[in-house]
């Protein structure tokens, strides 16, 4: 499995479809497989959603409720689940926008008899995301090769008329995939503003800041005639492990739901795997906060609340602490004051030579998370790499929230400002967590251990 597609809300029911191949573990003619949920957590796998055949692979689009049936493809009063995806046409290589409906709640699908929707003849157009906002449906969708979002608007998802090109702008060295566009609130100290920004979401196959794949986004406006940045580009994630992310249609409550595939395209087809290969990152919450004169994504993981494994307040620590519990899956919460230490850090799914390590690192102004001796890496040359990103100055303590899941590890510093997700393939005995804390003594605030 790869992209997340079609990530929709219908009457509480969470629906993730995904590109899969149902044939093999590499990428292959791509259909989509269907999950749902009703909290984000827990997942039913259903049948293939959107099969490809011999002429026709379905790649990345979206799914939005039509529930005022603008389309006129509901039934009864009815408004259907409106599929909006790439078809790809494996002879000619061409790319072009196709429609399929649902009345059961996405469990059948009916082609739309007059498919394609949108067709420019073009061999690098896809991935369209479509939302609802003024009384009107807006698309975004990129041009690969271009480096540009391409912006379009309906009455009734189905004609659709070009509005205005975006890009390229910020991160260009390589194609880009599965834009979005948000409607994001904007924090203040004490939480909700009552403001709220536009936010372009876009993937960039290669020159992201662990190297190759990795998302970037843009605040601005949005207007009838386009999106326009008011800010440069920042990136999401500055892990290696964090692509192609879509928000859900109609999640309930101001803040959108973000979910991305965790992986990489340098080695995605090459990471240890015997039945399956690709999963998904953890949900995330999206909000916007104030920092130094601009607004700064926040991304807070859907989680667990969990059951208390260990706990410690209020504790000095000077060198190294291994903490009296093993988990091969875990969520720590650390409230840090680094104090002078050099370096504080926390390593996870500790072995017989294999540790992941999440470190902070006060005087240069750093986090990173170090996967060099995470388990198995010889399978690429830039697996083993140690992963870095700006820290949130100003705030004490510190605080990291890290989820460790069996081939994962996403770390959110912070209160979510600073984002890192990697894949890890350590033994599955490698269950250890230890602190430390170099060259300095640091103190502990708060430290829960959740499983």
């Amino acid at each position: 499995m790869n992209d997340p597609n079609g990530l929709v809300v219908q009457d509480g029911e969470h629906h993730l479809f995904f590109q899969h191949w149902p044939d093999g573990i590499v990428h292959g003619p791509m259909s989509w497989g269907h999950a749902v949920s009703e909290d984000l957590l827990d997942w039913t796998e259903l049948p293939i959603a959107l099969a490809a055949t011999d002429t026709e692979h379905v790649w990345s689009g979206s799914v939005v409720h039509d529930a005022d049936n603008t389309s006129g493809l509901g039934r009864d009063g009815a408004g259907p689940l409106v599929a909006l995806w790439t078809s790809f046409d494996p002879a000619s290589g061409l790319q072009r926008q196709s429609l399929s409906w649902s009345l059961d709640r996405g469990r059948t699908w009916t082609p739309y008899a007059a498919n394609p929707v949108l067709d420019i003849g073009s061999t690098a157009f896809r991935d369209p995301k479509v939302l609802r906002h003024d009384d009107a449906w807006w698309m975004v969708l990129v041009l690969a090769d271009d480096r540009t979002v391409e912006l379009y608007r309906s009455a009734d998802l189905i004609a659709w008329e070009h509005v205005s090109s975006f890009g390229p702008e910020g991160a260009v060295e390589g194609l880009w995939e599965c834009p979005d566009l948000v409607r994001v609130p904007v924090e203040d100290g004490d939480g909700p503003s009552g403001e709220a920004a536009w936010v372009l979401l876009v993937s960039v196959v290669d020159g992201a800041p662990a190297g190759g794949s990795g998302m970037q986004y843009f605040v601005g406006e949005l207007t009838d005639t386009g999106f326009v940045a008011t800010q440069a580009a920042r990136w999401l994630d500055h892990g290696a492990d964090f692509y192609a992310g879509v928000s859900y249609s109609g999640a309930p409550g101001p803040e959108p739901v973000l979910q991305a595939w965790m992986s990489n395209w340098q080695y995605a087809v090459a990471v240890p795997a015997v039945d399956f290969r690709g999963a998904m990152t953890l949900p995330r919450r999206l909000a916007l906060r104030r920092r130094d004169g601009e607004l700064v994504l926040v991304q807070r993981p859907v989680v667990r609340p969990g059951r208390t494994a260990y706990e410690l307040r209020d504790r000095p620590l000077d060198g190294e602490l291994v903490l009296p519990v093993a988990a091969r899956t875990c969520r720590v919460v650390l409230e840090v004051d680094p104090g002078d230490a050099r370096r504080v850090g926390l390593h996870v799914r500790v072995g017989d030579g294999e540790r992941t390590t999440v470190w902070v690192a006060p005087a240069s102004g750093t986090v990173g998370l170090d996967r060099r001796t995470s388990g198995e890496t010889d399978f690429h040359p830039g697996f083993a790499a140690e992963h870095t990103a700006p820290l949130v100055s100003g705030d004490a303590p510190l605080r990291l929230e890290v989820v460790v899941d069996v081939s994962s590890v996403e770390v959110f510093a912070g209160d979510g400002e600073v984002v890192l997700t990697d894949q890890v393939f350590p033994d599955p005995v490698s269950t250890g967590l230890v602190l430390d804390a170099e060259d300095g003594e640091a103190h502990i605030r708060h430290l829960a251990v959740l499983v």
